[in-house]
């Protein structure tokens, strides 16, 4: 059910009596679906979907704007809007969103000459939740929603489940809902700031939802696995619901929990071993596997590091990104710099796409519904140009047009693999929770390592393997910052790299600006592919301020593609000043780099145009990624042991 497959609406896998059950309920059911892992939950959605927009009765059926479909990832999104564009027959008007791009749509239309782009994600969810409150809900173009549909709400805490249960609250005397999850798969407790709702975070969201629709909620299950094809890949299954259970009782959760670890642990350690990450063998079979793979980490240190090694020797993958990231596909800035007009007609855009490099994977009718919803020009059939690039500088392109991320072989955290799945999974070997206990000075949350295994072992279709996780000794979490860095043990001064990530290019102007912008942005079309080696150079031994570090050039293959942003500056600034005496001494290189992928960014539209790449302010930059290694002199790497 959950399977890659091109049918037509007409073959669409049929419904079992479980999920047929869900599809039914009218409009106005309040519904509350159990979905256990490979349940057939992304399928189910998209006949109900179907089912609400192209309802027999027409008194029954409602218009697609009038249904608010929420999802936590970009990934998550695009896997709804290509099930409905496959099955689909009457929903494909329907728009899917995260809960950040819909909180950011609603603040933009309540209250337009807010500055929203300047805040983060939470910082927005709390404001749409102030919004809501205060009655936003009656400025959307649409109206309030008649329906909403949310996806994973096991996973709704802090601040986005304050902001769903005041939507919910607003909406009681005239909406529906259908909410979907399974408390196996709780996973983000992590992101619970408030201590008093940590104490109580077992299935808070579901226990707020059973208390205020107590006369008239209906709760259904949907429990036949159609995932897992193998004995192996059902290994854990039996355990789901001893691990949904975990959080009815918190007072003895920690021990049930740990039990259930040991026997989920004990389960995968019964599975074939791959051997150490540089063994021949090894990297072998990952290269050689056929259909998708992924390599689960616990966290992130442990997909910075088995990924370096993968790269080392050579194997193709990708390093799956946050679910919050959310780079704007390069080819939009190519799109803008193409065009002088105010609007674009769809006969027009396809025209420019079928000019340029698209990443594989890329629809063009996606491409234009997409944008047609979220920038509509005011001639009909028209996009509004300006509009396009403001979904750029705000940061709320549409989440279903992000890149498709292709790559075969992938490494991730189990977080970042939410809802995903994957022909084969390769999982690194876990440590018990006593060894967890042992490691971690802060507070362990077993619970949560119980559900965070059994989530990891229910992602295969058919292969399920284990794998010797790299050693992380080196690696260390620099706490002001968040970044990772190489240190060494015992010598808590020692630096020996650092984490590079998201924002550590700069954006404000585009690279080359000064000598030849347009050469240099197509240098990066035709040269720069995702995975290509890159690395920073010290530009000049000047700081650029008193808390940051001097500027550093981007190459990629000896060329310079970008500079170090003033964020990845003043962060370096941070981890290499070991103490107020300290004397810094600036890396000449940082080597071991990668590019994630190219993304189109927005800076001021005079740089743009100075540049010569048209009046939008939109243009392409490198993402790089990666935990970087020091060489103190070029071409000579600072020693590791």
């Amino acid at each position: 059910m959950e399977q890659e497959v091109t049918l037509s609406v007409v073959e669409a896998p049929a419904l079992t009596p479980e999920q047929q059950a869900v599809v039914d309920q009218p409009w106005d059911t309040r519904l509350l679906v159990t979905a256990g892992a490979g349940s057939g939950k992304t399928h189910t959605l998209v006949r109900r979907l179907d089912a609400l927009v192209g309802h027999v009765d027409p008194d029954e059926a409602l218009e697609a704007s009038e249904l608010l479909v929420l999802s936590f990832s970009r990934a998550a999104v695009r896997e709804l809007r290509d099930r409905i564009a496959r099955h689909g027959e009457h929903a494909r008007r329907v728009r899917v969103q995260t809960f950040d791009s819909w909180a950011y749509s609603l603040l933009v239309q309540a209250h337009p000459d807010g500055e929203w782009a300047a805040l983060s994600f939470d910082e927005r969810i709390r404001a749409a939740t102030a919004a809501i409150e205060k009655g936003a809900l009656d400025t959307l173009e649409s109206g309030p929603p008649a329906h909403v549909i949310v996806d994973e709400v096991q996973d709704l805490v802090g601040a986005r489940r304050e902001m769903v249960e005041s939507l919910l609250d607003r909406l009681q005397d005239s909406c529906g809902f259908t909410l979907v999850g399974d408390s196996a798969q709780a996973i983000y407790d992590f992101q619970i700031e408030d201590p008093e709702e940590y104490a109580d975070r077992a299935d808070l969201f579901l226990r707020w939802v059973r208390a205020s629709y107590a006369d008239d909620l209906v709760e259904l299950n949907l429990t036949r696995n159609f995932r897992a094809a193998t004995p192996e890949a059902r290994t854990a299954l039996p355990l789901g619901p001893a691990v949904q259970g975990i959080g009815s009782a918190p007072e003895g959760a920690d021990a049930a929990a740990e039990r259930l670890h040991g026997d989920l642990r004990e389960l995968l350690l019964d599975l074939p071993d791959l051997g150490p990450l540089d063994d021949a063998f090894t990297l072998d079979t990952l290269r050689s596997f056929p259909g998708t793979c992924a390599v689960l980490t616990r966290d992130n240190r442990q997909a910075l590091l088995v990924s370096e090694r993968l790269h080392l020797h050579g194997v193709p993958h990708a390093l799956r990104r946050s679910l919050r990231d959310r780079p704007v596909p390069y080819w939009v800035a190519e799109l803008l710099r193409r065009t002088r007009a105010a609007t674009l007609t769809e006969e027009r855009l396809r025209e420019l796409l079928d000019g340029m490099p698209l990443p594989e994977g890329t629809d063009p009718d996606r491409v234009w519904r997409a944008l047609r919803a979220a920038a509509r020009g005011t001639g009909r059939g028209t996009l509004d140009v300006a509009r396009v690039r403001g979904l750029v500088a705000e940061r709320r392109f549409p989440d279903e047009l992000a890149d498709p991320e292709p790559a075969r072989l992938i490494v991730s955290t189990v977080h970042s693999a939410k809802g995903l799945e994957f022909d084969r999974v390769v999982l690194l070997t876990p440590p018990t929770v006593a060894e967890l206990r042992r490691r971690r000075a802060d507070r362990l949350d077993v619970p949560a390592e119980a559900r965070a295994l059994y989530v990891a072992m229910t992602r295969a279709r058919e292969d399920l393997y284990r794998l010797a996780p790299p050693d992380t000794v080196m690696l260390r979490r620099h706490r002001p910052t968040g970044r990772w860095y190489r240190g060494a043990p015992r010598q808590g001064w020692r630096r020996h790299g650092i984490e590079v990530r998201a924002g550590d290019v700069r954006a404000l102007e585009p690279a080359d600006a000064r000598e030849n912008a347009l050469a240099a942005q197509a240098y990066l079309l035709e040269r720069v592919r995702p995975g290509d080696a890159v690395m920073f150079r010290l530009r000049d031994f000047l700081p650029m301020g008193p808390v940051q570090s001097p500027r550093y050039a981007l190459l990629h293959e000896g060329r310079e593609i970008g500079e170090a942003s003033e964020t990845f500056r003043t962060d370096l600034y941070s981890v290499l000043k070991v103490g107020p005496d300290w004397d810094v001494r600036w890396p000449e290189e940082i080597v071991g780099l990668r590019i994630d992928c190219l993304e189109s960014v927005s800076g001021s539209t005079a740089a743009g145009a100075n540049a010569g790449l048209g009046g939008h302010g939109v243009w392409i930059a490198p993402r790089v990624g990666g935990i970087g290694r020091f060489r103190r002199s070029a071409g000579t790497e600072e020693e590791q042991e």
